[in-house]
């Protein structure tokens, strides 16, 4: 599987920009996918070496969905070439989540990644990011707020709050389990806010994260 679109990612800090507005701007919010019959789920992390070099480390585990059975998993390691930057980070993280994507024998119908896709200061977080390059439908899950502000959501599973930059809503809090954190989703490409949010919560098997991205979680620290 390889990207759509590609470039040079040798950018400068003001290219960087220009390309994520650019890219923002084909994001799409509605839902335009067919049949889910497998899901990937994505980690994205930089580990140190013994030497003390930043790595960076993408897991990704492709499941039947809605079984959610694992089909395949792929672990890739590549150098950092991009500094740490807030605001772009998908920039630092895309290539090495690509080199994993890549070595998948199958192409998934959608991806959950460990990240922020709308929900993001340039409305570009990772998952958007990957889903345009992809022209695949992807969902952002993450443990943070990287943009905005989300009220308390109720305390029972599937129990929700608008996660919103002032007047525009960007992502919803969601409980995946009870007495436990909410997760911020946000729609990534091809993927409405609603729908984002319901297939985030069929995902959920008792355990705060959901299933594609959890056992992506765990893959990474098992292979670190």
């Amino acid at each position: 599987m390889h990207p759509r679109l590609d470039y040079d990612w040798s950018l400068s800090l003001d290219e960087a920009r220009q390309l994520q507005a650019e890219l923002a701007a084909q994001v799409s919010l509605t839902d335009d996918f067919g049949e889910l019959r497998t899901i990937a789920g994505i980690n994205l992390s930089y580990p140190r070496t013994e030497a003390g070099v930043v790595t960076g480390r993408a897991a990704v585990v492709v499941l039947r969905f809605p079984e959610l059975e694992l089909v395949e998993e792929r672990l890739e390691h590549r150098p950092v070439t991009f500094p740490r930057v807030t605001d772009l980070l998908s920039f630092r993280e895309a290539p090495v989540a690509l080199a994993a994507l890549s070595q998948l024998r199958s192409r998934p119908d959608l991806l959950l990644v460990h990240g922020h896709g709308r929900a993001h200061p340039g409305r570009l977080g990772i998952a958007s990011h990957l889903g345009v390059l992809l022209d695949l439908p992807a969902i952002g899950c993450a443990d943070t707020i990287a943009l905005g502000e989300a009220a308390e959501p109720g305390s029972a599973p599937g129990d929700r709050a608008a996660l919103q930059d002032g007047d525009e809503v960007i992502g919803t809090a969601l409980r995946t389990r009870s007495g436990s954190r909410p997760v911020y989703v946000s729609p990534g490409h091809r993927v409405s806010l609603e729908t984002a949010a319901g297939i985030t919560l069929r995902c959920a098997r008792g355990f705060r994260l959901p299933e594609p991205t959890r056992l992506a979680n765990r893959l990474a620290g098992r292979r670190a």
